[in-house]
């Protein structure tokens, strides 16, 4: 299968920065999408920044001009930098990502989650 680390979260102040990776490993064979997710207390996981293969870019209105995805395709691994951070951005951050990968039995479908990494921004 396919895993997926995070890292680089931690604790900043109010309009600080913070850049989060999200390494993938395993026998991949391809990556079709890289997202950045994120749940904050007592709130539903919601979708923040979305990459594909090419490059093209989807973001949460609540990030737009704040967060910038980016993808590194040979190290098989995303990037999420956060910039101007303010309190309603504390939470987890996971990253997903979905593709193929090489088994015994010839390549196959996944779709992997990371195990998230905290984001704590104080005023």
């Amino acid at each position: 299968q396919v895993q997926l680390v995070e890292s680089g979260g931690g604790l900043v102040q109010a309009g600080g920065s913070l850049r989060l990776s999200c390494a993938a490993s395993g026998t991949i064979s391809s990556i079709y999408a890289m997202d950045w997710y994120r749940q904050g207390p007592g709130n539903q996981r919601e979708l923040v920044a979305h990459i594909t293969t090419s490059g093209s870019t989807n973001y949460a209105d609540s990030v737009k001009g704040r967060f910038t995805i980016s993808r590194d395709n040979v190290k098989n691994t995303v990037y999420l930098q956060m910039n101007s951070l303010n309190p309603e951005d504390t939470a987890v951050y996971f990253c997903y990502a979905a593709g193929t990968y090489f088994t015994s039995g010839g390549i196959k479908n996944f779709a992997s989650w990371g195990k998230g990494t905290q984001v704590t921004v104080s005023s």
